[in-house]
Protein backbone atom coordinates (compact mmCIF):
# COMPACT_ATOMS: atom_id res chain seq x y z
CA UNK A 1 0.00 0.00 0.00
CA UNK A 2 2.88 2.37 0.76
CA UNK A 3 4.21 1.80 -2.75
CA UNK A 4 0.80 2.58 -4.25
CA UNK A 5 0.52 5.76 -2.18
CA UNK A 6 4.00 6.85 -3.24
CA UNK A 7 3.10 6.17 -6.86
CA UNK A 8 -0.08 8.24 -6.57
CA UNK A 9 1.86 11.10 -4.98
CA UNK A 10 4.60 10.92 -7.63
CA UNK A 11 2.07 11.19 -10.45
CA UNK A 12 -0.60 13.33 -8.76
CA UNK A 13 -0.18 16.04 -11.42
CA UNK A 14 -1.36 13.57 -14.06
CA UNK A 15 -4.89 14.99 -14.34
CA UNK A 16 -6.96 17.86 -15.75
CA UNK A 17 -5.52 19.78 -18.69
CA UNK A 18 -2.21 17.91 -18.48
CA UNK A 19 -4.00 14.59 -18.98
CA UNK A 20 -6.14 15.95 -21.84
CA UNK A 21 -3.07 17.34 -23.60
CA UNK A 22 -1.27 14.03 -23.13
CA UNK A 23 -4.20 12.11 -24.66
CA UNK A 24 -4.36 14.46 -27.65
CA UNK A 25 -0.59 14.21 -28.12
CA UNK A 26 -0.80 10.42 -28.03
CA UNK A 27 -3.33 10.50 -30.87
CA UNK A 28 -1.27 12.96 -32.90
CA UNK A 29 2.17 11.53 -32.22
CA UNK A 30 1.02 7.97 -32.80
CA UNK A 31 0.55 8.87 -36.47
CA UNK A 32 3.16 11.64 -36.93
CA UNK A 33 6.07 9.30 -37.49
CA UNK A 34 4.23 7.11 -39.98
CA UNK A 35 4.68 9.55 -42.89
CA UNK A 36 7.52 11.31 -41.03
CA UNK A 37 9.73 8.24 -41.45
CA UNK A 38 9.86 8.68 -45.22
CA UNK A 39 8.82 12.34 -45.62
CA UNK A 40 12.02 13.39 -47.43
CA UNK A 41 11.77 10.41 -49.78
CA UNK A 42 8.11 11.29 -50.52
CA UNK A 43 9.00 14.85 -51.52
CA UNK A 44 11.76 13.52 -53.79
CA UNK A 45 9.32 11.08 -55.43
CA UNK A 46 7.01 14.06 -56.10
CA UNK A 47 9.77 15.84 -58.03
CA UNK A 48 11.75 17.49 -55.22
CA UNK A 49 15.38 17.34 -54.12
CA UNK A 50 17.45 18.55 -51.16
CA UNK A 51 17.04 22.19 -52.22
CA UNK A 52 13.24 21.79 -52.53
CA UNK A 53 13.16 20.20 -49.07
CA UNK A 54 14.93 23.31 -47.79
CA UNK A 55 12.50 25.63 -49.60
CA UNK A 56 9.47 23.85 -48.11
CA UNK A 57 11.03 24.20 -44.66
CA UNK A 58 11.80 27.88 -45.35
CA UNK A 59 8.23 28.79 -46.39
CA UNK A 60 6.51 26.71 -43.71
CA UNK A 61 8.68 28.05 -40.88
CA UNK A 62 8.35 31.65 -42.05
CA UNK A 63 4.56 31.13 -41.92
CA UNK A 64 4.95 29.67 -38.43
CA UNK A 65 7.18 32.55 -37.31
CA UNK A 66 4.70 35.14 -38.59
CA UNK A 67 2.00 34.07 -36.10
CA UNK A 68 4.12 33.60 -32.97
CA UNK A 69 3.94 37.13 -31.54
CA UNK A 70 0.22 37.33 -32.20
CA UNK A 71 -0.29 33.84 -30.77
CA UNK A 72 1.58 34.72 -27.58
CA UNK A 73 -0.27 38.02 -27.20
CA UNK A 74 -3.69 36.37 -27.69
CA UNK A 75 -2.81 33.55 -25.28
CA UNK A 76 -1.97 35.98 -22.48
CA UNK A 77 -4.89 38.34 -23.20
CA UNK A 78 -7.80 36.08 -24.14
CA UNK A 79 -6.63 32.78 -22.64
CA UNK A 80 -5.16 29.54 -23.93
CA UNK A 81 -8.13 27.20 -24.47
CA UNK A 82 -9.97 28.77 -27.40
CA UNK A 83 -6.83 29.00 -29.53
CA UNK A 84 -5.78 25.41 -28.91
CA UNK A 85 -9.20 23.77 -29.25
CA UNK A 86 -10.20 25.57 -32.47
CA UNK A 87 -7.00 25.70 -34.52
CA UNK A 88 -6.11 22.02 -34.01
CA UNK A 89 -8.92 21.37 -36.54
CA UNK A 90 -7.07 23.57 -39.05
CA UNK A 91 -3.88 21.55 -38.61
CA UNK A 92 -5.86 18.36 -39.25
CA UNK A 93 -7.27 19.85 -42.48
CA UNK A 94 -3.81 20.81 -43.76
CA UNK A 95 -2.69 17.18 -43.99
CA UNK A 96 -5.27 16.57 -46.75
CA UNK A 97 -2.91 18.45 -49.10
CA UNK A 98 -0.12 16.00 -48.20
CA UNK A 99 -2.44 13.04 -48.79
CA UNK A 100 -3.55 14.00 -52.32
CA UNK A 101 -0.39 15.81 -53.49
CA UNK A 102 0.37 15.23 -57.22
CA UNK A 103 3.60 17.24 -56.88
CA UNK A 104 5.79 18.75 -54.18
CA UNK A 105 4.03 22.13 -54.54
CA UNK A 106 0.97 20.70 -52.77
CA UNK A 107 3.20 19.73 -49.85
CA UNK A 108 4.32 23.35 -49.73
CA UNK A 109 0.71 24.61 -49.59
CA UNK A 110 -0.25 22.13 -46.89
CA UNK A 111 2.83 23.01 -44.83
CA UNK A 112 2.03 26.74 -45.04
CA UNK A 113 -1.60 26.22 -43.92
CA UNK A 114 -0.54 23.90 -41.13
CA UNK A 115 2.00 26.34 -39.73
CA UNK A 116 -0.34 29.33 -39.90
CA UNK A 117 -2.82 27.29 -37.83
CA UNK A 118 -0.07 26.76 -35.26
CA UNK A 119 -0.91 30.26 -34.08
CA UNK A 120 -2.04 28.26 -31.04
CA UNK A 121 1.48 27.02 -30.25
CA UNK A 122 2.37 29.70 -27.65
CA UNK A 123 -0.96 29.02 -25.92
CA UNK A 124 -0.22 25.28 -25.93
CA UNK A 125 3.26 25.73 -24.43
CA UNK A 126 1.91 28.18 -21.84
CA UNK A 127 -0.94 25.85 -20.85
CA UNK A 128 1.52 22.97 -20.46
CA UNK A 129 3.75 25.09 -18.20
CA UNK A 130 0.66 26.21 -16.26
CA UNK A 131 -0.41 22.60 -15.68
CA UNK A 132 2.76 21.10 -14.13
CA UNK A 133 3.85 22.00 -10.53
CA UNK A 134 7.41 23.44 -10.20
CA UNK A 135 8.84 20.47 -8.31
CA UNK A 136 7.60 18.05 -11.00
CA UNK A 137 8.60 19.93 -14.16
CA UNK A 138 11.53 17.72 -15.11
CA UNK A 139 9.35 14.65 -14.61
CA UNK A 140 6.32 16.23 -16.29
CA UNK A 141 8.11 17.20 -19.49
CA UNK A 142 10.11 13.98 -19.59
CA UNK A 143 6.91 11.90 -19.21
CA UNK A 144 5.50 13.93 -22.09
CA UNK A 145 8.56 12.87 -24.12
CA UNK A 146 8.18 9.29 -22.93
CA UNK A 147 4.52 9.10 -23.94
CA UNK A 148 5.24 10.72 -27.28
CA UNK A 149 8.12 8.28 -27.83
CA UNK A 150 5.95 5.28 -26.87
CA UNK A 151 3.09 6.42 -29.08
CA UNK A 152 5.38 7.08 -32.06
CA UNK A 153 7.30 3.81 -31.77
CA UNK A 154 4.85 1.86 -33.99
CA UNK A 155 5.09 4.67 -36.58
CA UNK A 156 8.27 3.56 -38.38
CA UNK A 157 7.08 -0.07 -38.33
CA UNK A 158 3.71 0.91 -39.85
CA UNK A 159 5.49 3.13 -42.39
CA UNK A 160 7.84 0.28 -43.27
CA UNK A 161 4.86 -2.05 -43.82
CA UNK A 162 2.95 0.48 -45.97
CA UNK A 163 5.93 1.39 -48.14
CA UNK A 164 7.11 -2.21 -48.53
CA UNK A 165 3.57 -3.41 -49.37
CA UNK A 166 2.16 -0.59 -51.51
CA UNK A 167 5.25 1.27 -52.71
CA UNK A 168 6.49 4.72 -51.73
CA UNK A 169 3.75 6.93 -53.19
CA UNK A 170 0.62 4.87 -52.39
CA UNK A 171 2.01 3.87 -49.00
CA UNK A 172 2.61 7.50 -48.06
CA UNK A 173 -0.87 8.57 -49.23
CA UNK A 174 -2.38 5.91 -46.97
CA UNK A 175 -0.13 7.15 -44.15
CA UNK A 176 -1.38 10.73 -44.52
CA UNK A 177 -5.02 9.54 -44.62
CA UNK A 178 -4.40 7.95 -41.22
CA UNK A 179 -2.87 11.23 -40.00
CA UNK A 180 -5.93 13.24 -41.05
CA UNK A 181 -8.25 10.88 -39.17
CA UNK A 182 -6.27 10.88 -35.93
CA UNK A 183 -5.68 14.66 -35.93
CA UNK A 184 -9.41 15.32 -36.20
CA UNK A 185 -9.90 12.94 -33.25
CA UNK A 186 -7.26 14.86 -31.24
CA UNK A 187 -9.01 18.13 -32.05
CA UNK A 188 -12.23 16.70 -30.61
CA UNK A 189 -10.42 15.70 -27.41
CA UNK A 190 -8.99 19.20 -26.99
CA UNK A 191 -12.49 20.64 -26.89
CA UNK A 192 -12.55 19.32 -23.28
CA UNK A 193 -9.68 21.61 -22.13
CA UNK A 194 -10.39 24.15 -19.39
CA UNK A 195 -8.92 27.63 -19.32
CA UNK A 196 -5.72 27.70 -17.22
CA UNK A 197 -5.37 31.49 -17.08
CA UNK A 198 -7.12 33.49 -14.37
CA UNK A 199 -9.60 36.10 -15.63
CA UNK A 200 -8.90 36.15 -19.38
CA UNK A 201 -10.60 38.94 -21.31
CA UNK A 202 -13.63 38.28 -23.49
CA UNK A 203 -12.63 37.42 -27.05
CA UNK A 204 -12.93 40.30 -29.53
CA UNK A 205 -11.92 39.11 -33.01
CA UNK A 206 -11.76 42.60 -34.54
CA UNK A 207 -9.47 43.81 -31.79
CA UNK A 208 -7.45 40.60 -32.04
CA UNK A 209 -6.74 41.24 -35.73
CA UNK A 210 -5.74 44.83 -35.00
CA UNK A 211 -3.46 43.81 -32.16
CA UNK A 212 -0.58 42.46 -34.24
CA UNK A 213 1.60 45.60 -34.02
CA UNK A 214 1.04 45.75 -30.27
CA UNK A 215 1.75 42.01 -29.98
CA UNK A 216 5.02 42.51 -31.88
CA UNK A 217 6.07 45.35 -29.59
CA UNK A 218 5.14 43.48 -26.40
CA UNK A 219 6.91 40.37 -27.70
CA UNK A 220 10.15 42.37 -27.69
CA UNK A 221 9.70 44.46 -24.53
CA UNK A 222 8.55 41.45 -22.46
CA UNK A 223 12.20 40.36 -22.23
CA UNK A 224 12.68 43.09 -19.61
CA UNK A 225 10.37 41.12 -17.30
CA UNK A 226 12.39 37.87 -17.28
CA UNK A 227 15.80 36.99 -15.81
CA UNK A 228 18.91 37.59 -17.92
CA UNK A 229 19.69 33.87 -17.83
CA UNK A 230 16.60 33.17 -19.93
CA UNK A 231 18.00 35.36 -22.70
CA UNK A 232 21.19 33.25 -22.85
CA UNK A 233 19.10 30.07 -22.90
CA UNK A 234 17.19 31.66 -25.79
CA UNK A 235 20.39 32.46 -27.75
CA UNK A 236 21.65 28.91 -27.26
CA UNK A 237 18.30 27.58 -28.47
CA UNK A 238 18.49 29.74 -31.62
CA UNK A 239 21.88 28.28 -32.54
CA UNK A 240 20.79 24.69 -32.00
CA UNK A 241 17.51 25.11 -33.86
CA UNK A 242 19.37 26.62 -36.83
CA UNK A 243 21.86 23.75 -36.86
CA UNK A 244 19.25 20.99 -36.54
CA UNK A 245 17.12 22.59 -39.26
CA UNK A 246 20.09 22.47 -41.65
CA UNK A 247 20.22 18.69 -41.51
CA UNK A 248 16.85 17.53 -40.12
CA UNK A 249 15.30 16.47 -43.43
CA UNK A 250 18.64 15.40 -44.92
CA UNK A 251 19.50 12.45 -42.68
CA UNK A 252 17.49 10.07 -44.87
CA UNK A 253 18.79 11.63 -48.10
CA UNK A 254 22.42 11.35 -46.94
CA UNK A 255 21.91 7.77 -45.75
CA UNK A 256 20.31 6.75 -49.08
CA UNK A 257 22.56 8.53 -51.56
CA UNK A 258 25.91 9.02 -49.77
CA UNK A 259 26.16 6.18 -47.26
CA UNK A 260 24.32 4.08 -49.92
CA UNK A 261 22.66 1.85 -47.35
CA UNK A 262 20.57 0.14 -50.02
CA UNK A 263 23.32 0.08 -52.63
CA UNK A 264 22.16 3.23 -54.48
CA UNK A 265 25.02 3.94 -56.90
CA UNK A 266 25.05 7.73 -57.30
CA UNK A 267 24.59 10.40 -54.59
CA UNK A 268 23.65 13.10 -57.13
CA UNK A 269 20.82 11.22 -58.88
CA UNK A 270 17.45 10.77 -57.17
CA UNK A 271 16.27 7.40 -58.39
CA UNK A 272 12.67 6.51 -59.35
CA UNK A 273 10.36 4.78 -56.92
CA UNK A 274 10.65 1.42 -58.69
CA UNK A 275 14.41 1.17 -58.17
CA UNK A 276 15.04 -2.06 -56.17
CA UNK A 277 18.08 -0.63 -54.36
CA UNK A 278 16.10 2.39 -53.22
CA UNK A 279 13.25 0.20 -51.98
CA UNK A 280 15.80 -1.84 -50.03
CA UNK A 281 17.18 1.39 -48.54
CA UNK A 282 13.67 2.33 -47.36
CA UNK A 283 13.31 -0.99 -45.57
CA UNK A 284 16.73 -0.65 -43.92
CA UNK A 285 15.95 2.94 -42.85
CA UNK A 286 12.71 1.77 -41.26
CA UNK A 287 14.65 -0.54 -38.94
CA UNK A 288 16.91 2.34 -37.89
CA UNK A 289 13.91 4.53 -37.01
CA UNK A 290 12.29 1.75 -34.98
CA UNK A 291 15.51 1.43 -32.97
CA UNK A 292 15.65 5.20 -32.43
CA UNK A 293 12.15 5.39 -30.92
CA UNK A 294 12.65 2.34 -28.72
CA UNK A 295 15.78 3.96 -27.27
CA UNK A 296 13.83 7.17 -26.60
CA UNK A 297 11.24 5.18 -24.64
CA UNK A 298 13.89 3.51 -22.48
CA UNK A 299 15.68 6.80 -21.75
CA UNK A 300 12.74 9.19 -21.19
CA UNK A 301 11.99 8.33 -17.54
CA UNK A 302 15.67 8.34 -16.39
CA UNK A 303 16.17 11.68 -18.17
CA UNK A 304 13.28 13.25 -16.24
CA UNK A 305 14.56 12.01 -12.89
CA UNK A 306 18.06 13.23 -13.78
CA UNK A 307 16.82 16.74 -14.61
CA UNK A 308 14.83 17.00 -11.37
CA UNK A 309 17.82 15.70 -9.37
CA UNK A 310 20.87 17.47 -10.88
CA UNK A 311 19.11 20.53 -12.29
CA UNK A 312 18.52 21.85 -15.80
CA UNK A 313 21.83 23.52 -16.72
CA UNK A 314 24.12 20.48 -16.85
CA UNK A 315 21.74 18.42 -19.04
CA UNK A 316 21.45 21.38 -21.43
CA UNK A 317 25.24 21.49 -21.77
CA UNK A 318 25.54 17.72 -22.22
CA UNK A 319 22.81 17.70 -24.89
CA UNK A 320 24.87 20.14 -26.97
CA UNK A 321 28.19 18.35 -26.52
CA UNK A 322 26.73 14.93 -27.41
CA UNK A 323 25.81 16.27 -30.84
CA UNK A 324 29.45 16.44 -31.93
CA UNK A 325 30.46 12.74 -31.76
CA UNK A 326 27.01 11.62 -32.94
CA UNK A 327 27.16 13.70 -36.13
CA UNK A 328 30.78 12.84 -36.92
CA UNK A 329 30.03 9.14 -36.58
CA UNK A 330 26.98 9.58 -38.83
CA UNK A 331 28.73 11.30 -41.74
CA UNK A 332 31.77 8.99 -41.71
CA UNK A 333 29.83 5.84 -40.81
CA UNK A 334 27.86 3.11 -42.54
CA UNK A 335 24.58 1.29 -42.10
CA UNK A 336 25.72 -0.44 -38.90
CA UNK A 337 26.81 2.80 -37.22
CA UNK A 338 23.36 4.34 -37.89
CA UNK A 339 22.09 2.16 -35.05
CA UNK A 340 24.49 4.05 -32.75
CA UNK A 341 24.44 7.57 -34.15
CA UNK A 342 20.68 8.03 -34.54
CA UNK A 343 19.83 6.94 -30.93
CA UNK A 344 22.61 9.22 -29.58
CA UNK A 345 21.22 12.10 -31.61
CA UNK A 346 17.72 11.30 -30.35
CA UNK A 347 18.93 11.15 -26.75
CA UNK A 348 20.66 14.52 -27.19
CA UNK A 349 17.42 16.07 -28.45
CA UNK A 350 15.38 14.42 -25.67
CA UNK A 351 17.75 15.69 -22.99
CA UNK A 352 17.82 19.18 -24.50
CA UNK A 353 14.04 19.43 -24.94
CA UNK A 354 13.15 18.28 -21.42
CA UNK A 355 15.76 20.44 -19.66
CA UNK A 356 14.96 23.48 -21.82
CA UNK A 357 11.22 23.24 -21.08
CA UNK A 358 11.89 22.83 -17.36
CA UNK A 359 14.31 25.79 -17.36
CA UNK A 360 11.76 27.90 -19.26
CA UNK A 361 9.05 27.18 -16.68
CA UNK A 362 11.51 27.89 -13.83
CA UNK A 363 12.57 31.29 -15.17
CA UNK A 364 9.47 32.79 -16.84
CA UNK A 365 6.51 34.10 -14.76
CA UNK A 366 3.13 32.57 -15.64
CA UNK A 367 1.65 35.88 -16.80
CA UNK A 368 4.42 36.30 -19.38
CA UNK A 369 4.75 32.73 -20.68
CA UNK A 370 2.56 33.23 -23.73
CA UNK A 371 4.41 36.35 -24.90
CA UNK A 372 7.87 34.92 -24.15
CA UNK A 373 6.97 31.69 -25.97
CA UNK A 374 5.71 33.70 -28.93
CA UNK A 375 8.88 35.79 -28.99
CA UNK A 376 11.17 32.76 -28.69
CA UNK A 377 9.27 30.86 -31.34
CA UNK A 378 9.23 33.81 -33.76
CA UNK A 379 13.01 34.16 -33.81
CA UNK A 380 13.62 30.41 -33.52
CA UNK A 381 11.47 29.69 -36.57
CA UNK A 382 13.17 32.46 -38.55
CA UNK A 383 16.52 30.84 -37.76
CA UNK A 384 15.15 27.37 -38.55
CA UNK A 385 13.76 28.63 -41.87
CA UNK A 386 17.18 30.01 -42.78
CA UNK A 387 18.82 26.79 -41.58
CA UNK A 388 16.56 24.63 -43.73
CA UNK A 389 17.20 26.72 -46.84
CA UNK A 390 20.96 26.92 -46.21
CA UNK A 391 21.22 23.18 -45.51
CA UNK A 392 19.46 22.20 -48.74
CA UNK A 393 21.55 24.57 -50.86
CA UNK A 394 24.83 23.48 -49.26
CA UNK A 395 23.90 19.81 -49.73
CA UNK A 396 23.14 20.15 -53.46
CA UNK A 397 25.58 22.91 -54.41
CA UNK A 398 28.67 22.47 -52.21
CA UNK A 399 28.90 19.16 -50.35
CA UNK A 400 26.36 16.73 -48.83
CA UNK A 401 28.63 16.52 -45.78
CA UNK A 402 28.76 20.27 -45.05
CA UNK A 403 25.34 20.80 -43.32
CA UNK A 404 26.17 18.03 -40.84
CA UNK A 405 29.69 19.31 -40.14
CA UNK A 406 28.30 22.80 -39.43
CA UNK A 407 25.74 21.24 -37.09
CA UNK A 408 28.55 19.71 -35.01
CA UNK A 409 30.59 22.93 -35.02
CA UNK A 410 27.66 25.09 -33.87
CA UNK A 411 27.15 22.89 -30.80
CA UNK A 412 30.27 24.52 -29.27
CA UNK A 413 29.02 28.16 -29.05
CA UNK A 414 25.58 26.89 -28.03
CA UNK A 415 27.06 25.03 -25.05
CA UNK A 416 29.32 27.99 -24.18
CA UNK A 417 26.30 30.31 -23.83
CA UNK A 418 24.78 27.96 -21.25
CA UNK A 419 28.06 27.48 -19.37
CA UNK A 420 28.97 31.15 -19.05
CA UNK A 421 25.63 32.98 -19.32
CA UNK A 422 23.05 30.97 -17.36
CA UNK A 423 22.53 30.97 -13.60
CA UNK A 424 20.15 28.20 -12.69
CA UNK A 425 17.55 29.24 -10.07
CA UNK A 426 17.45 27.33 -6.79
CA UNK A 427 14.26 25.29 -6.14
CA UNK A 428 12.82 28.03 -3.91
CA UNK A 429 13.43 30.66 -6.65
CA UNK A 430 11.53 28.85 -9.40
CA UNK A 431 8.49 30.53 -10.92
CA UNK A 432 5.08 28.91 -10.43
Amino acid sequence: MKFVERLKKEFSFFSGNYLILIISWILMDFVNEIPGTYYSDYVIQLGGNATILGIIMLVSLLALASVQFLGGYLADKYGRRWLISSLTFGVAFSFIFYMVAPSWEFILIGAAIQNLCLLYQPALNAMMADSVPPEKRGMGFSILNLIMSVSTTPGPAIALFLVATYGSLIGMRIAYAIVVTFYFAAAMVRLKLKESMANPEKINFKEALRSYPKALKEGITVWKAVPRSMFFVFLSELIMRFSFAMSQVLFLVYAFYVLKIGGTPNPTIYRPEEDPALQQARIMWGYVMITLFICNIILSFPVGKLIDRVGRKLPLIVSNILTIPAILLFIFGNYSTLFITMPITGFSMLLGFSSYQAMFADLVPQAQRGKITGSINFFAYIFMAMGGAVGGLLYDSVSPMLPFILMAVLAIPSAALIIFGVREPKPEEREV
